[in-house]
């Protein structure tokens, strides 16, 4: 390898071209890095000039990567990877003091049961310390983590990156909220004879209790869907509807004392709620920091 190929680059353009890459926009790559838009076109011809290559090309609204430019991202990327663990080797971090930004993917479910009691601990802990949370789900989490979006996400997880890291925090289990209080538990018929709430970013009908509901031959009415979990306190109050979530979210509705938490009438297959991150974060002492109090504050597992 040649060294001194290394005193001929600019690392700020690298990292320009790799958002480039991501991005397949100048506008988007400019907000994502915080740069005026002819900042990152004067960047790209730059770019253009140093590898001899048009590297992006416009086609519509997006602009499409040459084979140099996918050949130049396979080598380009792991490096940076490689200098941001470096560098980030090269100082510690103190919560107390730190004015860092912190971008975390919760699925809706676990921002509403899970992050108000860890966010009053993070208030005292890292009081300038600025955190924004990203909606995720088992779908979006690898494109986001892939963009430098989030460095961390919390979710029920499936198929994530060759470079990602999975740390179970804890299993979920299934509750019916409702209204209206009983002396007796939920019964399976009057489960599927009331009608439902379905909570679906998708705006889906049917969720995971129907495809259990299925296998035994029942079915359920749903005759509401809602994008997310907070309008379910206002929406459930005074009516007869029920609505399936997991077990930490109902527990923290039912906190006020107007809705009332029971298990489902039968038994749920296991569901799984992880933390993941990519590999090149792990030696990160400020994300090292981050990954331990989420874990200490979202996770019920005790080894």
């Amino acid at each position: 390898m040649n060294r001194n190929e290394l005193r001929k680059a600019d690392i700020n353009l690298m990292v320009v071209f790799e958002t480039l890459m991501q991005e397949r926009n100048v506008t988007r790559a400019a907000e994502k890095l915080f740069l005026g838009q002819p900042t990152i076109s004067s960047a790209l011809n730059r770019l253009r000039s140093m590898f001899n290559d048009p590297l992006l090309i416009r086609v519509g609204h997006r602009m499409e990567p040459t084979a140099r430019a996918e050949e130049l991202i396979r080598h380009l990327s792991p490096a940076l990877d490689a200098m941001s663990v470096a560098l980030s080797l090269t100082h510690d971090f103190d919560p107390k003091i730190s004015t860092m930004t912190f971008r975390i993917g919760l699925s809706d479910d676990v921002e509403f049961g899970l992050l108000p009691p860890l966010l009053r601990v993070l208030r005292e802990e890292a009081p300038h310390v600025v955190f924004v949370v990203q909606h995720v789900d088992h779908w979006r989490i690898p494109d986001l983590l892939a963009a430098g979006d989030i460095t961390v996400g919390i979710s029920q997880t499936r198929g994530l990156p060759a470079n990602a890291k999975r740390k179970l925090l804890r299993h979920i289990y299934p509750r019916v909220l409702r209204a209206d209080v009983s002396d007796s538990p939920l019964t399976l018929d009057e489960l599927c004879s009331r009608p439902h709430v379905q909570v679906s970013h998708s705006a889906n009908t049917i969720g995971v209790l129907d495809e259990w509901l299925n296998e035994m031959g029942r079915k359920r009415h749903v005759v509401l869907s809602v994008p997310q979990f907070s309008a379910l306190p206002a929406l459930l109050a005074g009516t007869d509807l029920l609505v399936a979530l997991p077990d930490y979210t109902a527990d923290a509705m039912a906190a006020s004392g107007h809705l009332f938490a029971e298990p489902l009438p039968f038994e749920t297959p296991t569901m799984d709620l992880s933390m993941v991150w990519l590999s090149v974060m792990d030696t990160d002492p400020a994300e090292r920091w981050l990954r331990s109090r989420l874990e200490a504050h979202m996770s019920d597992r005790t080894t």
